[in-house]
């Protein structure tokens, strides 16, 4: 028997009349008592691949056994097709079916099922058009992120998933032990004995990589780590997931502006990417969109997707001060009418999404990249400005997501970061391997963090984060 041949390339082939095998699960099927049509899909592309069975050529009981969602193997000619919508098809000569799919019992049939029976069966929803789709685009960013940095000279470096620092200083983390719940060891106050874990101490499941990928690019000048990450936040939203990836390079001798400018440059080289090598995918989720939005006023209708990736494109991101934004947002009519939801009385305001948006969408009506925000606000480890109350961070924004990419110039020097820990009242005994990165040949550097996940909300036009990770994790969910 001949090689299986993927989809794609059939849909692609210029030369006919040849022998094939193709082999994938049926999409729909139709016919009448003399020929049926079965579409088929591997997974290859977002198009089906028509199969022509002639019925009296075949064994009806093994026909009976075809249906949407099963799996087949088929071997035959690969012709022009004699009908509409597509190129090609192939004339079917031995039909195999791999596995069945009971029709009563089989959810994805051909027809629009709504996001929320489809989360429900995540397990199955990769056959639908649509995830197909959204999983084919994620390969290709994933893939385009590792090809920025490789061909910018960046090492990608592994950080551990298990951890006993905290980064964010959040508290909201997954502990991870191997202690008898029914029988926790204490110790003479009445504490839980974490000297008997498995670590010999509190771990934890890590909200970032940061802390560990600043070791390696004090050696090693310009590193990334991109793994899953983890938050315990009891955030039932549209935008947050308890496990989710991160992006997070690190780059030695840099500063705040070269920190903005290689991100910059990242976004627009990974939404390139999209257009030039997810076309057809963006196509359909472009339509999707559109049709989801008809009975929307057309005031409230998204920019087209294709078209809202291309605008990221044909702009330089607008660059200001948090506090020149504040000044904005505070004079804006949303802000003086009361139609934020958080109303910005002034410098020490907490940007919510709303602020991001508006400062993106109306204001400059591109993307923005804020600097200098209080140091209230931000992490410890980000250098301190020479006003003693900003530090040197900076935040890019985007429309209909708001906030993107987070980052900093780190503050290298020690007595700063030490007295900042201080004043925080961070365990030290937790960052000791941390500080030690300040008393050895410190060097300034910086970096930052894209939430993969939010990329693709942005990369995609959809509209929940549920939808665009193969399993999503969230509060009471954890089926698959």
């Amino acid at each position: 028997m001949s090689k299986r041949i993927e989809i794609k390339n059939l849909l692609e082939a210029t030369e006919l009349d040849v022998k094939v095998v193709v082999k994938g699960w049926v999409r729909n099927y139709r016919g009448n008592s003399f020929v049926m049509f079965a579409a088929l899909n591997d997974g290859s592309s977002l198009q089906n691949l028509q199969v022509v069975i002639d019925i009296e050529k075949f064994d009806a009981a093994e026909l009976k056994k075809i249906s949407v969602g099963c799996s087949l193997s088929v071997e035959g000619t690969l012709k022009a097709s004699e009908g509409k919508g597509q190129r090609v098809e192939v004339v079917a000569e031995t039909i195999e079916v791999l596995g069945i799919a009971d029709p009563e019992k089989y959810p994805i049939q051909p027809k629009k099922h709504s996001l929320e029976f489809l989360r429900e069966n995540a397990h199955l929803r990769f056959r639908t058009n649509l995830f197909g789709a959204i999983m084919r685009v994620r390969h290709n960013m994933i893939y385009a992120i590792h090809t920025f940095f490789t061909e910018r000279g960046f090492y990608n470096i592994h950080t551990p998933l298990i951890t006993g620092s905290d980064c964010e200083g959040a508290g909201e983390m997954f502990q991870v032990t191997t202690l008898d719940l029914n029988n926790l060891p204490k110790t003479e106050d009445g504490k839980v004995d974490y000297s008997e874990d498995f670590f010999g101490k509190m771990t934890n499941l890590t909200v970032s990589g940061q802390l560990e990928v600043e070791l390696a690019c004090m050696a090693l000048s310009k590193v990334y780590t991109f793994g899953p990450t983890f938050r315990a936040e009891n955030s039932n939203t549209t935008r947050h997931l308890a496990e989710f990836w991160m992006i997070e390079p690190e780059i030695a001798f840099a500063d705040i502006n070269d920190d903005m400018d290689i991100a910059e440059e990242f976004l627009k080289y990974l939404i390139q990417y999209a257009l030039d090598h997810c076309r057809e995918d963006l196509e359909f989720l472009q339509e999707r969109l559109i049709q989801e939005e008809k009975s929307k006023p057309e005031s409230e209708r998204s920019m087209p997707l294709i078209e809202k990736l291309q605008f990221v494109l044909a702009n330089d991101f607008q660059r200001l001060t948090y506090t020149e934004a504040i000044d904005i947002l505070k004079n804006s009519k949303p802000n003086q009418k009361g139609q934020f939801k958080y109303k910005i009385e002034g410098f020490g305001a907490d940007l919510q999404s709303e602020h991001e948006r508006y400062l993106v969408e109306k204001h400059f009506k591109k993307p923005v990249i804020l600097t200098g925000y209080p140091k209230e606000i931000k992490a410890f480890y980000m250098k301190q400005n020479p006003d003693g109350k900003t530090v040197a961070a900076m935040d890019i924004l985007f429309p209909g997501i708001g906030e993107i990419i987070g980052g900093s110039e780190r503050e290298a020097d020690f007595d700063k970061l030490n007295k900042r820990i201080e004043e925080l009242h961070i365990p030290m005994k937790d960052m000791w391997w941390y500080l030690d990165t300040r008393r050895f040949g410190a060097v300034p550097h910086s970096g930052f963090g894209l939430g993969f996940e939010r990329l693709m909300l942005f990369v995609t036009g959809m509209t929940n984060i549920r939808d665009v990770i193969p399993f999503p994790r969230y509060p009471k969910s954890a089926e698959f």
